[in-house]
């Protein structure tokens, strides 16, 4: 398994243009992308910190992923993304050790990146997304 870094914190919001003030005008980061993932019925904002970006996560659907974290804990941190390279063979590998996977193969995610995640119930209560960019 090859993690190379902390790709994103992805924190849920109720509201990207608030977020997106505060992040802007009280922390003085810059919103370099603003994205819609039909798919996984959100909207995100990306700012960068460093090498780690950190993803504001808009629901799009109360019944999505997000609005249904959103209902239950609030707003707050939602997941933690590692790069990593080989995705589909690090997927394999954690399940064989008995982590239980959400995606057992990647799918597109934001940013065009190929994503996966791990079931926090085998992650110590911590939505992990393992992301591989196609391009390298």
């Amino acid at each position: 398994m090859n993690l190379t870094h902390i790709e994103h914190l992805g924190i849920a919001v109720k509201s990207l243009e608030t977020a997106i003030s505060y992040y802007e005008n009280i922390l003085g980061l810059t919103c370099y992308a603003v994205e819609e993932v039909a798919e996984q019925k959100v909207k995100t904002a990306f700012f960068k910190v460093g090498q780690t970006k950190i993803e504001l996560l808009e629901s799009t659907d109360p019944e999505g992923p997000v609005g249904k974290f959103i209902e239950k804990k609030g707003e707050g941190v939602h997941h933690i993304a590692f790069a990593v390279e080989g995705l589909q063979e690090t997927l394999d590998l954690i399940a064989e050790r008995g982590v239980t996977l959400i995606d057992k193969s990647p799918r597109k995610g934001a940013e065009g990146l190929n994503i996966a995640f791990l079931h926090p119930k085998s992650t110590f209560g911590v939505l992990t997304e393992l992301c591989e960019n196609p391009t390298k």
